[in-house]
């Protein structure tokens, strides 16, 4: 991805998540800010790692029910 895309997608991304807070704020609804992590590209969730490239599991886990 070239330099200015990825300014572009940041900012909006930015404004974006600005807009949910503001909206959820607006209707008394609240997360805890430190247990979100922001602007990641990959996460691990339910033992899968979810990415940009899509979902990945662990070849140990695959290997394990495939035996």
């Amino acid at each position: 991805m070239c330099g200015y895309n990825f300014i572009y997608y940041k900012k909006k991304y930015d404004k974006l998540v600005e807009e949910i807070l503001r909206r959820m704020e607006e209707n008394n609804l609240y997360i805890k800010l430190e247990k979100y992590r922001w602007k990641v590209r990959e996460m691990k969730f339910l033992e899968l790692m979810i990415g940009l490239e899509g979902i990945k599991i662990k070849k140990e886990k695959v290997k394990v029910v495939l035996d």
